[in-house]
């Protein structure tokens, strides 16, 4: 099975590195901290391998260099990895394959937080690397992308398999929590949820990764599309019946929150 080592760097970035024992290839998603992913692996005795990007932003792509420098890795991403002044050895978009030794990973685009994000989708293992397009009860902010876009982003997340592991690139949940409390204040399983995550961050634990049938009966942003969220926020920017106005009404209010 594959192995995923899940770790703190920066302020509140995870690095991941995703080990397969058979072939003995590694993958670093995202590239926030070079030293602590050289280190991490160095630890595990892991040889990179392979990065993913999953978008250009430095806190995701900022660390390439490096570590391909000391690991003369393959860096593959979106093309819009570029504009930190190295393109990847790769370039890849939605539709794309990816493979780690026999594991084959589907490239999904979820543009929005960023034209050219993509995740990382592998079926058989049930996970998905979703850097910032979606969080444990949240979604990136809007910097490239327009509403309908990051809609249609989060509608493929939601397609995937209720049992799909969400491993997310920040630990914000909390604050997505009030949040969420503020978009959503009768979910029930919403306040299960709050309850849960005060324990877990209570006790000094990630709250990521998440499982995509517990954000779709949680996360505001992606519940855009149901309609007692439309209705309680149609007064609010939203519309009954429109998921994109519903869903833009919600990240303008979180931009401000």
């Amino acid at each position: 099975m594959l192995e995923v080592h899940q770790f703190a760097c920066l302020s509140d970035n995870y690095g991941y590195l995703l080990h397969d024992p058979a072939s003995g290839e590694t993958a670093c998603i995202d590239t926030p901290d070079a030293d602590a992913y050289l280190r991490e692996a160095g630890l595990h005795h892991w040889q990179i391998s392979q990065v993913w990007n999953t978008h250009w932003h430095p806190d995701h792509a900022g660390g390439n260099a490096a570590i391909k420098a000391a690991a003369h890795c393959e860096v593959i991403g979106p093309q819009e990895v570029d504009k930190l002044g190295t393109a990847p050895d790769r370039v890849v978009g939605h539709g794309d394959v990816v493979q780690l030794g026999d594991w084959q990973v589907q490239v999904i685009d979820v543009s929005g937080h960023t034209n050219g994000h993509v995740a990382y989708y592998l079926p058989k293992a049930e996970m998905a690397f979703v850097g910032d397009a979606v969080f444990a009860l949240g979604c990136g902010r809007m910097f490239e992308g327009t509403p309908d876009q990051f809609w249609a982003s989060l509608c493929r997340i939601k397609a995937l398999p209720a049992a799909t592991m969400l491993y997310c690139a920040h630990e914000y949940t909390e604050s997505n929590l009030r949040f969420a409390l503020h978009a959503d204040p009768d979910n029930a399983k919403l306040h299960d949820y709050a309850a849960h995550i005060g324990k877990v961050r209570a006790a000094g634990k990630p709250t990521v990764p998440t499982t995509l049938s517990r954000e779709l009966a949680t996360n505001p942003f992606l519940r855009a599309d149901d309609p007692a969220m439309q209705a309680r926020w149609a007064n609010h920017g939203g519309q009954i019946g429109d998921a994109v106005a519903t869903f833009a009404a919600l990240r303008a209010a979180k931009d401000t929150f």
